[in-house]
């Protein structure tokens, strides 16, 4: 009999889950056998970039859904909101998996910004068609929310949404809106929603930053969160559906969470065990994610974030910049980072085809870097150093630091202390809240 591709990659997920689910059932000697038999499959093959034998690895919220046979979605009519970043450990992509697998029905995907696929850039998204690998329609979110996004919700014909994206910790990372968002729409229409957990790639360990002010939201923020949050997507959409979308939805929405195993609070990406896929086209390595939280403000300035660089938010410049601004920045001793002069031209973005002049970050301990408060340093040594330097004219910098508190004071000449005490209040209020919906340890 001929087997379809379908129904034989239907057969092979099937395995592969019954495999990892004696792993999380049975006993340490038989989950041992099992794991080692499973090793064989093509998800559990050996990857770059995962600890040694006999090292810990996380399993993510869709290896667990997977591992229990998707019960949690049975007779559910699925749609998923997720990119390339939603794959297993052997580098298959969810959708694909699922789609194959005759124990779930998959019946639409959704898009955010970047595109289901990842072939839009900032600001762009992929619109709707037909997946040419799957044939499930491809709805677009990217900026929809509300009853837009709820009727999208609707006319698919979905019961249950799920979201599976990696997310990089900062508030200003449009996922997590576009997680807020779903959750609210899929209130309003009735749907339930689940949440498949991932880590954070920059640890959980604390909330940093200031926290937004309600009259700056945007599609970067839309509601009151610290700058660096330091939650999983999972623990997100708990602190949202308790605090933010009763307000929004006029009621919380069906939420189920699937948590990972393995993952603890003090754990950077390289400790995981997972692969790597970038998140957004200027999220190329968990390095990126490590400095994203704090260089990401300077797209509120005239000065390249270096985006068009294979660096994007290490690299950071303009024309006229010289090695004034390194030597200004290494004499402020911030805690591990170093910053090396340097030149580049980026090929696309601001100062497109032009060479800059600026510095790169070079991270020395991680532990111990804070990236808001190096990125505050950072504007007020580039402002100090640089006559050129100006905020951009639609003070997109007060959306993306929650208020125009940061400008202001950077204006006022303020130090990177005083501006960094100015938000330990609101600071202090939302960690509290926040402690309320952590998972792990």
């Amino acid at each position: 009999m001929a087997l379809s591709r379908r129904v034989l990659l239907g057969h092979l997920a099937a395995t592969g889950a019954a495999g990892a689910a004696l792993t999380a059932t049975a006993g340490p000697a038989r989950a041992a056998g099992a794991a080692q038999a499973a090793g064989a499959a093509a998800d559990s093959a050996h990857l770059p970039g995962r600890p040694e034998p006999g090292g810990r690895r996380v399993h993510t919220g869709f290896d667990r859904l997977a591992a229990d046979g998707y019960r949690l979605l049975d007779g559910h009519r699925v749609g998923i909101v997720t990119n390339p970043t939603g794959i297993t450990p052997g580098l298959r992509h969810i959708v694909d998996v699922m789609h194959a697998d005759n124990r779930v029905r998959l019946t639409a995907v959704f898009g955010p910004e970047h595109g289901f696929r990842g072939t839009a850039q900032a600001g762009g998204s992929e619109g709707r068609y037909d997946d040419p690998a799957t044939g499930l329609p491809v709805y677009d979110t990217y900026d929809k929310s509300g009853k837009e996004l709820a009727d999208i919700f609707t006319a698919s014909g979905v019961d249950t949404v799920i979201f599976d994206i990696q997310d990089v910790g900062a508030r200003f990372y449009t996922y997590i809106w576009t997680l807020y968002d779903c959750m609210v729409a899929a209130a309003r229409a009735g749907k339930r929603f689940v949440v498949l957990d991932r880590p954070n790639p920059v640890t959980g360990r604390s909330a940093t930053g200031p926290v937004l002010d309600k009259a700056y939201a945007s599609f970067v923020g839309r509601e009151p969160i610290s700058q660096a949050h330091g939650m999983t997507v999972a623990e997100l959409a708990l602190l949202f559906n308790g605090e933010f979308v009763p307000k929004a939805a006029g009621r919380p929405v069906e939420l189920d969470t699937v948590l990972m195993t393995g993952w603890r609070r003090d754990d950077f990406f390289d400790a995981t065990g997972l692969p790597w896929v970038p998140p957004s086209p200027n999220m190329p390595t968990p390095d990126t994610a490590l400095v994203y939280a704090g260089t990401c403000l300077f797209e509120g300035t005239n000065l390249s974030e270096g985006r068009g660089t294979t660096r994007p938010f290490e690299l950071l410049g303009a024309h006229g910049i010289d090695h004034r601004w390194s030597a200004a920045a290494n004499e402020l001793a911030l805690p591990g980072v170093h910053f090396r002069e340097a030149y580049f031209a980026p090929t696309f973005s601001k100062f497109q085809g032009k060479t800059i002049g600026g510095l790169q970050l070079h991270l020395h301990d991680r532990t111990t870097f804070d990236p808001v408060r190096t990125g505050i340093a950072l504007l007020m040594t580039a402002k100090q150093t640089w006559p050129d330097f100006a905020w951009r004219s639609d003070h997109g910098i007060d959306h993306l630091t929650g208020s125009a508190t940061v400008r202001t004071m950077i204006d006022a000449g303020a130090s990177t202390d005083e501006v960094v005490t100015s938000w330990r209040a609101g600071l202090r209020q939302f960690r509290g809240v926040r402690g309320r919906y952590l998972r792990y340890r």
